[in-house]
């Protein structure tokens, strides 16, 4: 679809920071907690929580862990509490950016995500500066391997969603936000294995950037903003080649 975030296609690209098993799990734990406080602790009732518990399972993450995080969310258990924060600012060539984070700690959080933007060329800036920029959406992936693009998009529009996109060896699925959950059910009851399900922001126009030292700077204050223990996820407006982000990887 027009205006489709490329950030989580360069992560794939340059490799992951969060692929580092504890930040895996810090981030689903946060997420788990979230979802629990917001939606309660039984999963067949709280879609967010099930769909969170699922993600962490399929990266092994310990089931006592994820029992914990459930149970510190719904207040069983001790435990700070973990809110959800959304920052807004502007990156190197004029980039947005939106910024998701989950912390028990606003005040050194808002220090932290401050401070990053500074040292990488970019300023934060106040609430509503960027986000009309961006729609709130939800995504799926699916792997291509084993199922063919024509089942995948029946089942997906015939649930809510509004499109399907090819992205190297994924389909990708948009939804409305109110829908993404929905979706993901009807194509998990479909046999349709989901690589990931997760609410996102997508762009409605992109930022070209064609300059391989802007585009470097870019991508150090998205990794630096991604590399935070608080942040969920970084979503960007950028649009950088193939070609100039394979020159930036080797």
């Amino acid at each position: 679809m027009a205006g489709h975030s490329k950030w989580s296609k360069v992560k794939r690209f340059k490799g992951a920071l969060d692929a580092k098993r504890g930040k895996v799990f810090s981030r689903f734990s946060k997420e788990i907690m979230v979802a629990a406080r917001m939606g309660g602790g039984d999963l067949t009732l709280n879609p967010r929580l099930r769909t969170a518990v699922l993600a962490a399972r399929a990266q092994n993450m310990p089931h006592d862990t994820i029992d914990r995080a459930i149970k510190k969310g719904t207040g069983e258990i001790a435990g700070g509490i973990v809110e959800e924060l959304m920052y807004e600012g502007y990156g190197p060539g004029g980039v947005a950016i939106i910024v998701e984070a989950a912390t028990d700690n606003k005040n050194r959080t808002a220090a932290d995500i401050r401070s990053i933007f500074a040292k990488n060329q970019g300023n934060l800036a106040a609430c509503g500066a960027v986000s009309y920029l961006f729609r709130r959406k939800g995504q799926i992936a699916v792997e291509m391997a084993g199922v063919e693009e024509d089942r995948v998009m029946e089942v997906a529009l015939d649930a809510g969603a509004e499109d399907l996109v090819t992205e190297d060896d994924l389909y990708v699925v948009t939804t409305p936000h109110d829908h993404l959950y929905q979706v993901g059910e009807a194509m998990k009851n479909a046999g349709i294995h989901l690589e990931s399900q997760k609410l996102t922001f997508v762009p409605n126009t992109m930022v070209a950037i064609v300059n391989q030292e802007l585009a470097s700077q870019v991508l150090r204050l998205c990794e630096a903003l991604e590399d935070n223990d608080d942040v969920q996820s970084v979503h960007s407006n950028f649009d950088i080649s193939d070609e100039l982000l394979a020159s930036l990887s080797s």
